[in-house]
């Protein structure tokens, strides 16, 4: 039974894998900066294990053991440590091929202090990606511990090193990752290749484990839009001369056109491939559905919550228990299963045909051919599937000032703001600085602070420009206040320079003094005057009680002329006064006669006066 199972798996592997398909090896740059002969940058493939430091860069001195150069065996056994001492730098360890999985060699090197391993090929061949050892009695345990970067070198860097050793020569490298994924924009699009079979030991363990840990990041990136994020599922399809046979109707639907290997690796008991065909294909469907309802982090609930309440090992693993886990997070059910089909129909199924075109590489990015996968910016990550680790390769891929605040949190990155401020421009006074963190590094760029853009190199000057500039740290110019006065250099318009008030003198910046225009003869010139400095200006009086003209720098004499003027204009008051006292007297006499005359008119149309005589009376003469 075993043995045709790997036909099959051999078949597969012969259609999709590595045997013919184009794998690529992904690498990253090692910089040696000593000793001169060796000076330079080469490539090294970054390996497929431990944590890579995506982003990053990382500098440490060689060390080539005498004793254990395979590093088969543990350190320990030989009394050889390379932890670095407080000061020193981290250890590269450089081993070489061959004897046993590379994993453990990374494996003993990280419990021997060293803080990165470089393998060095035995052979002159193109470079190729160290990878995690397929044989079932490996121990998976200590893969998923190893958390040192690894990078194979080549044959002939390697004896060149171990040379520069040979003669006493300190080597040291650094090793950068900052190119490593590409990032052309605001936005990373990755790809996650998985599969929903939870019987395949501790890969599947630790896949799952991933997507539950890394669920949080993902949403938050998601649902804010830094990134696009697309599942994915291999599949394989049967040749036409085994359709009928055992093997493919167990682990294929649609005829033999989409097959996956049998969870348990047993015809005989628990689920088959096809079970794991068809789940796949409802989690590639739900998240169709919740991408065109705008939920596409929705996959990511439904994933997580499967591996809960539907395992294969409860017998749990159907399509009643998957049906319920999508009710439950709203997503509609008869477009799922719209989009599964009849998984007994001769025909092809467009979400699963789509995946396995998918699978084909395109550009920079090679096939897909081992679970999981990750492909960030169409390109293959490589290391160990770590929550940490892949934020850090997710945001490496982000162009640079543009990361979201996920990326510089404490989990993943070092604000090298703190330390020196970076080497950039600051104003502790202003709290206002030119360094700004991002997840390769820090930059030195000159800030906008409340809209007002700081001009400058960003290492040794920024300052302040355009319209409001002196309400920020009034525009990097002198300001003081003395004597219950305030004067400012800076002037709130366009200008960028910084220049000293009226009466007093200096670079505007850092200092404004005082000018004494009574000491430098710039006020109180005429003999009469007495000159008084005072901070920012002066005070100019006369004797014998002159007056002081300002703008004609002169005294004018004048006690008498000013008591004169003052009767003068007394004298002017008083008779205007008896004027005005006048006139009112004559109006008011003028106003009175007028309104005696009206009432008597007025008066005399209703009444006799004394001067009027009597009317005479008339008697009436009638007929009594």
């Amino acid at each position: 039974m075993k043995e045709k199972l790997g036909v099959l798996v051999c078949v597969w592997f012969f259609l999709y894998g590595s045997c013919l398909g184009r794998f690529v090896v992904e690498k990253n740059s090692l910089k040696v900066t000593s000793p001169n002969p060796l000076k330079g940058v080469y490539e090294c493939a970054i390996g497929n294990f431990g944590v890579p430091q995506y982003g990053g860069t990382l500098v440490g001195t060689v060390f080539y053991p005498q004793a254990n150069q395979k590093a088969c065996k543990s350190f320990d056994d030989f009394s050889i440590s390379f932890k670095s001492k407080p000061g020193g730098l981290p250890t590269f360890l450089l081993v070489d091929r061959g004897d046993c999985f590379f994993t453990l060699k990374a494996w003993n090197a990280q419990n021997g202090g060293a803080a990165a391993i470089l393998v060095a090929d035995d052979r002159t061949e193109p470079l190729i990606t160290m990878d995690t050892p397929e044989e079932e009695n490996a121990d998976a345990d200590y893969l998923q511990k190893i958390t040192i970067p690894s990078a194979l070198i080549s044959k002939s860097l390697g004896d060149s090193i171990k040379k520069a050793l040979s003669s006493k020569d300190m080597v040291n490298i650094n090793l950068d990752w900052t190119e490593a994924l590409p990032h052309p924009d605001e936005r990373v699009e990755y790809e996650f290749w998985t599969n929903s079979n939870d019987e395949c030991g501790p890969k599947c363990d630790s896949q799952i484990e991933f997507v539950k840990s890394f669920k949080g990041a993902a949403q938050i990136l998601e649902r804010k839009g830094y990134t696009q994020f697309t599942p994915h599922y291999i599949t394989w399809y049967c040749p036409e001369a085994f359709i009928l046979s055992k093997q493919c109707k167990s682990q294929c639907i649609n005829h033999g056109r989409y097959c996956a290997p049998d969870p348990e690796q047993d015809f005989s008991k628990g689920y088959d491939g096809k079970d794991v065909v068809v789940q796949n294909l409802r989690q590639a469907c739900l998240f169709k559905v919740a991408n065109e309802s705008g939920k596409p982090w929705l996959w990511w609930d439904y994933v997580t919550d499967f591996a809960i309440r539907c395992p294969m090992k409860e017998k749990k693993y159907t399509e009643e228990c998957a049906n319920q886990v999508i009710q439950s997070l709203g997503v509609d059910l008869k477009k799922i299963q719209s989009c599964v089909g009849d998984p007994d129909a001769d025909a092809e199924n467009p979400v699963l045909k789509t995946e396995q075109d998918a699978q084909i590489g395109k550009g920079s990015r090679g096939d897909v051919t081992i679970l999981p996968t990750l492909v960030i910016n169409n390109r293959q990550y490589r290391g160990k599937l770590d929550k940490g680790a892949v934020l850090k390769a997710i945001c490496s891929g982000f162009q640079e000032t543009t990361e979201p605040a996920i990326c510089l949190s404490e989990d993943i990155e070092t604000n090298e703001c703190l330390e020196n401020n970076g080497g950039c421009w600051q104003d502790k006074a202003a709290n206002i600085t030119a360094c700004r963190d991002t997840f390769r590094g820090r930059v030195c760029e000159c800030p906008i602070v409340q809209g007002v853009k700081f001009l400058g190199d960003g290492y040794t000057h920024c300052q302040a420009s355009g319209p409001l500039r002196c309400e920020i740290n009034n525009g990097g110019c002198w300001k003081k206040t003395q004597e219950g006065k305030t004067y400012s250099a800076c002037v709130d318009d366009h200008t960028k320079g910084c220049s000293c008030p009226p009466g007093f003198k200096g670079d505007g910046v850092n200092n404004c003094e005082d000018v004494d225009e009574c000491k430098e003869k710039l006020a109180c010139q005429c003999p009469e005057c007495k000159c008084k400095n005072t901070w920012g200006s002066y005070e100019c009086t006369c004797n014998g009680g002159s007056i002081y003209m300002q703008e004609h720098d002169t005294c004018i004499a004048g006690s008498a002329s000013t008591q004169y003027s003052w009767g003068g204009i007394f004298f002017i008051i008083l008779c205007l006064a008896a004027v005005g006292a006048g006139a009112y007297a004559v109006y008011k006499y003028r106003i009175r006669r007028y309104m005696d005359s009206e009432i008597r008119a007025i008066m005399a149309q209703y009444m006799p006066l004394d001067n009027q005589g009597e009317i005479p009376t008339h008697a009436s003469h009638g007929n009594i």
